[in-house]
């Protein structure tokens, strides 16, 4: 059963290296796409990200910062935290059987001291966060117990799946960490590499890998930058996420 400390980033569960800019990730590709809400069209740097929506984890927490910006030109959003855990998301409707791989770009310029497999230090300066379609009834009973303590807890009912890519320096890229509370959040470690990175991962495949099962539709994509564990101060850029056939 979750524990109350931590009751939130399940809430949260929305639903978490070169040295210039690299390219906006849908040029040069001529595979079908799937684009969720770009940064890198967002005319105005005032505000949220058009599309996206804070999600609050803790009532008595601080928000991360989230601000539009332009890097060589592209929009992109900049995440701060400070002692803090929130993120954005936006609703999608991915099968992955026909978008089964994902990429975007980002850059932590400013590391969490954390360790996603420690709870105490469960924090990261990036990731991105995927939700799964799927109800409590096609969860195992002793997750439903989860599902319902975690409701009562925050509000939001906990997702069927979650899946987590963190940047997460001193990990192998690819391991996978499920999180130490509920065996339906999954969190695979994308890369710890300084500077901007193109990531592209194999949604699908990962999916099959960390639960053992075929996956539902893809619901919701989010970004998170927490600090709250360590109490620390983070820093990241992220770039246009985008789903694309093989």
């Amino acid at each position: 059963m979750i524990r109350p400390a931590h009751a939130a980033l399940l809430g949260l569960v929305f639903l978490a290296a070169c040295a210039g800019v690299p390219e906006h990730p849908p040029a040069g590709t001529d595979r079908p796409t799937v684009l969720p809400a770009p940064f890198s069209i967002t005319a105005a740097l005032e505000g949220l990200p058009e599309g996206w929506h804070p999600y609050k984890l803790f009532r008595f927490k601080p928000l991360t910062q989230f601000t539009l910006l332009r890097e060589e030109g592209v929009t992109v959003v900049r995440a701060r935290s400070k002692s803090s855990a929130s993120g954005l998301h936006t609703p999608v409707n991915v099968d992955l059987r026909e978008y089964p791989v994902m990429r975007w770009r980002w850059h932590v310029t400013r590391p969490v001291d954390g360790d996603t497999g420690i709870p105490a230090r469960a924090d990261s300066a990036a990731r991105i966060v995927l939700t799964f379609e799927g109800g409590r009834e096609d969860l195992p009973d002793f997750e439903q117990m989860n599902y319902d303590l975690a409701y009562a807890l925050t509000g939001n009912p906990l997702p069927f799946a979650t899946l987590m890519y963190t940047w997460e320096p001193g990990k192998a890229p690819g391991e996978i960490i499920t999180h130490y509370n509920t065996s339906r959040v999954k969190m695979i470690v994308a890369t710890g590499k300084p500077g901007w990175n193109d990531m592209r991962v194999n949604v699908l495949e990962d999916y099959r890998r960390a639960f053992g099962e075929e996956p539902p539709r893809v619901k919701t994509v989010g970004i998170m930058s927490d600090s709250d564990n360590t109490g620390t101060e983070g820093e990241a850029y992220f770039g246009d996420i985008l789903f694309e056939a093989r």
